[in-house]
């Protein structure tokens, strides 16, 4: 191919260097999206959080014309509806020292701001010298055609035929030279024979495109990102290919070069644009776009300090009365009969609070919902192995089943026929789908099995109560799912003392990490959670993110039967924790669709506690029924708060319903992250909006907890909260739009809305706006942590990922202080200046 501008400054090797360079720092920018059966929520923005979150709002909006904030109608009917007063305005005008008054940030309110020029790219530039009336769009055809390709090339698990593994960019510039479709739909003449002279490695096409687009230096990083940004969704996806090479959940790799192929993919197709003999006229009005000083504009303009304003005065209105909340706490509670260990999420706290006021008794107590266990699940029959854990960790262990043994029969024997079943299942499964998909089954399945067919779809579509089944008890019956038991695996090659001495260490670090060392109640609960949902391919993200997706039945249950151990207990006395024989640990798991909440093993427990069983389901049931009566309204069913029953009966048809597009909110509307004695919080209704994580700094006295706290469920919940937040700001890029047109790629990749464009990720409209209201208000998360204020200054000091969303306000920072002799909590706020240092301000 042609140079198409001569003039470049990419020749020599330290230019080479700074070109590798852009390509890094391009790719570093791209945040990753997990797969459909392990999606957990993640910060679209993470590549941006060095950066003050105003600035990255300005280069976002240069590089692809993306907003971080809502529109002003937003703001405007906020301040309607009387959310956002006189008072929030003037008080984040004083906090943000800015020179601009009340009546300038209302009258504001009242006209809509522009948005940033975007980034120029060759595409957009030739579709603004096009008929797109009457002819598609380049921008449109590009995103399709790399977007089919990727969708081919990265299947593993639905399609019957692959493109050959040779390289992402390879294997795309194979199938570019015999693709016809640009020169008949688009009129480009002679496409084939310039595709055919595209460089073989995706390296020297970045390099030879960067020259023959004239591109500087200095403008390589950002217009490699527009590109990426472009087809974010496969870039998404390419980031997390890297993202599990690196932590090396992946055999045989440890890097993964898919993001660059992708890149070189994308900056192929500009390069072949700019040649396009159809549109001579490009070259030259590409060179002046490249002239633009506007591509490197750092100007901070006055409308976008208004936006931000509006902003901080809309999260001011939620922070305010949350802090005089929290300022006043009643007295402690009845000593506990149980203790209920949830996840942290925020689905926990209304169930949480229906607990504690079903019963007087019982404590609860906030932690990760993968209780600590680095942990990976194998159910036995089957190669899968899934990630039990949060997305940045490894595992280090592995559960897997096992069963009660029969007396007639060797626990080997009983392993390896229900292992043989379970085969079966799941081979017959998968041949079922395998029929139903196959090119021949468009023709031939409705005159095989009709009649037959018809029955099942009339039955799965009448409302039902059933619990359906997960994958992982195909084969097995109802006896042999009850007597299955996940259990921790010895670490291979260990001998039993180290064996013994490595279960020692997790039980001392987890329960050390929860705060329960010492006074421990007859029964405690260790409660997970999971969802209940029909026909619905982001199920996993109504799981427990923190165990990768699924649900928390298996690290309960594990942990549950750790911390039994008589061995495990006695080896604990060593490290002084020492839990008594008459405490028995029991593993839960909390459905957030219907606020059931079953128990697990509960024929392991001892005779004793028989009537604490008992007292306990009763209370459990009690703490449902409130649970379901709260949420009844923003699922359409206040009608029936004062009918438990069927309230319960329409929760779990809805549950069941392969229709419903809602059948619960999630995460929605998670404004709050609270580190502090479960006490700080219980006489407060948050609403369900809030993470609430135990910690008593007291008993932290190296500060390790509190450091493992902001480092790990602080940056987890920022993740959570940011993916809402920018699924509701652009819902466009960074969502996956109607999930009625969803259609999922790859059996597991992503989906697409509609038959094709670009890979969606994030969350659907459905989960965030109800049809007429957002049931999600952006809001940056506002954590409170009850610890010393040079605890935590330390704790930001030694981490740069804790200290870029702390001073650079991805997330807002409050610290309690408990008087010392009783009273009320001191709260104070930390305040970022603009030299890196900070300040604490009394709220």
């Amino acid at each position: 191919m042609n140079t198409v501008v001569e003039k470049n400054e990419l020749g020599q090797a330290s230019d080479l260097a700074q070109l590798q360079a852009s390509v890094t720092q391009a790719c570093q920018r791209i945040a990753p999206t997990w797969p459909l059966d392990q999606f957990i929520a993640v910060n679209p923005y993470w590549g941006f959080v060095e950066q003050p979150i105003a600035d990255a709002a300005r280069r976002l909006g240069r590089l692809s014309g993306t907003p971080l904030l809502m529109p002003r109608s937003f703001y405007r009917s906020e301040w309607q509806a009387g959310r956002l007063t006189q008072v929030h305005l003037q008080d984040a005008i004083r906090a943000a020292h800015a020179d601009c008054s009340v009546d300038e940030l209302v009258d504001s309110l009242t006209e809509e701001r522009e948005g940033a020029p975007a980034h120029p790219l060759v595409t957009t530039l030739a579709d603004s010298r096009r008929d797109l009336s009457h002819a598609m769009a380049w921008v449109d055809f590009v995103t399709h055609q790399i977007s089919q390709h990727c969708a081919a090339y990265f299947d593993v698990s639905q399609a019957a035929w692959n493109p050959e593994r040779v390289g992402l960019y390879a294997s795309w510039a194979g199938q570019l030279t015999g693709d016809h479709s640009t020169a008949l739909l688009m009129g480009y003449a002679g496409f084939g024979r310039k595709a055919a002279g595209l460089p073989q490695e995706p390296r020297a096409l970045i390099a030879a495109a960067t020259r023959a687009l004239g591109l500087k230096p200095a403008q390589c990083a950002d217009y490699y990102t527009a590109l990426l940004m472009s087809i974010n969704g496969w870039a998404s996806w390419c980031a997390y290919e890297r993202w599990q090479a690196r932590l090396g959940t992946v055999p045989g790799k440890t890097d993964d070069d898919d993001i660059i192929e992708l890149l070189a993919i994308r900056l192929g197709w500009e390069w072949l644009l700019l040649e396009n003999p159809g549109q001579p006229q490009l070259a030259p009005e590409w060179i002046a776009a490249c002239a633009r000083p506007d591509w490197a504009e750092d100007r901070f303009d006055a409308e976008n300090k208004h936006d931000w304003l509006l902003q901080d005065a809309l999260e001011l209105a939620y922070q305010q009365p949350l802090c005089e909340g929290l300022k006043n706490a009643p007295a402690v509670s009845l000593p506990p009969t149980v203790q209920a260990v949830f996840c942290i999420d925020v689905r926990s706290e209304v169930f949480r609070r229906a607990l504690e006021a079903s019963s007087a008794t019982v404590q609860t107590r906030g932690f990760a919902g993968f209780f600590g266990l680095f942990i990976a699940y194998s159910p036995v029959g089957t190669a899968m192995t899934r990630p039990q854990l949060p997305g940045l960790l490894a595992a280090s262990r592995c559960v897997t089943d096992e069963w009660d043994r029969s007396d007639s029969q060797s626990l080997g024997q009983v392993i390896a026929q229900r292992r043989q079943r379970r085969k079966q299942g799941l081979q017959w499964r998968s041949t079922w789908q395998t029929f139903r998909g196959s090119a021949s089954s468009g023709f031939s399945f409705v005159e095989t099995c009709g009649l037959w067919y018809a029955g099942k779809l009339l039955k799965r579509s009448l409302p039902s109560q059933a619990t359906p089944h997960p994958v992982e008890q195909t084969g097995l019956s109802g006896e042999e799912i009850r007597t299955s038991r996940p259990r921790l695996q010895n670490l291979p090659g260990a001998t039993p003392e180290a064996e013994l001495q490595s279960r020692c260490d997790m039980a001392a670090g987890i329960l050390g990490a929860m705060g329960l060392t010492k006074d421990f109640a007859r029964i405690v609960l260790l409660a997970g959670h999971g969802s209940q949902t029909a026909n619905n391919p982001h199920a996993a993200g109504l799981d427990c993110g923190a165990c990768g997706g699924q649900t928390g039945e298996v690290n309960a249950r594990a942990l549950a039967a750790l911390l039994n151990d008589g061995a495990v207990r006695t080896a604990l006395r060593a490290k002084d924790i020492v839990i008594p024989g008459s405490t028995c640990f029991l593993g839960g798991l909390h459905n957030t669709t219907t606020d059931e909440l079953v128990l697990y093993d509960t024929d392991l427990l001892p005779a004793s506690h028989a009537a604490d069983l008992q007292q306990l389901k009763v209370t459990l049931t009690l703490a449902g029924q409130r649970a379901r009566a709260e949420r009844a309204p923003a699922l359409g069913l206040a009608h029936l708060v004062t009918e438990a029953g069927r309230l319960e009966k329409a929760i779990q048809s809805r549950a069941n319903d392969w229709a419903q597009v809602r059948p619960e909110w999630g995460l929605a509307n998670n404004a709050a992250f609270i580190v502090a004695p479960r006490t700080r919080s219980q006489h407060l209704n948050l609403a369900g909006r809030a993470f609430l994580h135990d910690y008593d700094h007291a008993q932290d006295t190296t500060g390790s907890v509190l450091e493992l706290i902001m480092t790990a469920p602080m940056v987890v919940t920022n993740w959570i909260n940011m993916q809402y937040y920018a699924s509701v700001v652009d819902n466009a890029r960074y969502g996956s739009g109607n999930k009625l047109l969803h259609n999922v790629v790859g059996g597991r990749l992503g989906v697409f809305e509609g038959n094709g464009g670009d890979l969606r990720t994030g969350l659907p409209m459905q989960s965030l706006h109800d049809g007429s209201q957002w049931r999600h208000a952006p809001l940056r998360l506002s954590v409170f942590i009850e610890a010393p204020q040079a605890a935590i200054d330390g704790i930001i000091a030694r981490h740069a990922v804790v200290r870029q969303l702390v001073q650079n306000q991805w997330l807002h920072l409050f610290q309690m202080q408990a008087a010392v002799a009783g009273g009320a909590v001191s709260i104070t706020r930390y305040k970022p200046a603009a030299s890196g240092a900070r300040d604490w301000v009394a709220v």
